[in-house]
């Protein structure tokens, strides 16, 4: 069985312009659709980490993406990111999508630990799904602020078709 990658997962990961040595920190890989596409593209000394609070989740992430975790390209953690020890400055991207955490309260050690463990250059790459427009703008205000308080340069990305923003944070 093929396990389709969803248009806007597809424009999502497309946009955060994965190398082949970038160093990767997924936050909520649900079925595992983004770490397997951007695993893909990890064809040097990359790596990725993702983590996910849900056990079905990373259950999920690590059936579909078997291959990438023999590999040593991908290691899969049940954990949140308040609690996450990754190498300091050995990050380059952070990507999540649609994860609520960064609009819907406080999030200032999680943005904190991200500023710490991103190397100089690096970026927080947060995309969500604007099919619901009436939350879109406290998503783009609470999440830009989240980061900018936190140190990082914000700027914005949208598409029409899938229906996707983005919130990049640079270091």
């Amino acid at each position: 069985m093929v396990n389709k990658i969803p248009a806007r997962i597809r424009w999502a990961v497309d946009f955060m312009d994965v190398q082949p040595n970038d160093h990767v920190l997924e936050i909520g890989c649900g079925n595992g659709a983004a770490a397997d596409l951007i695993c893909r593209r990890l064809e040097g000394k990359g790596k990725m980490f993702a983590i996910d609070r849900s056990e079905a989740g990373v259950d999920r992430t690590k059936a579909r993406c078997a291959e990438h975790i023999a590999a040593g390209r991908l290691t899969v953690r049940q954990i949140d990111l308040a609690t996450l020890r990754v190498p300091v400055k050995r990050l380059t991207k952070v990507f999540a999508f649609d994860v609520n955490l960064f609009w819907v309260r406080d999030a200032r050690e999680e943005v904190a630990l991200l500023h710490e463990r991103l190397m100089p250059g690096g970026s927080v790459n947060l995309f969500f799904d604007t099919t619901r427009p009436e939350q879109v703008p406290d998503i783009l205000a609470k999440t830009s602020e989240q980061l900018r308080d936190g140190g990082f340069r914000v700027y914005i990305v949208d598409s029409k078709m899938p229906p996707v923003i983005g919130i990049i944070g640079r270091r």
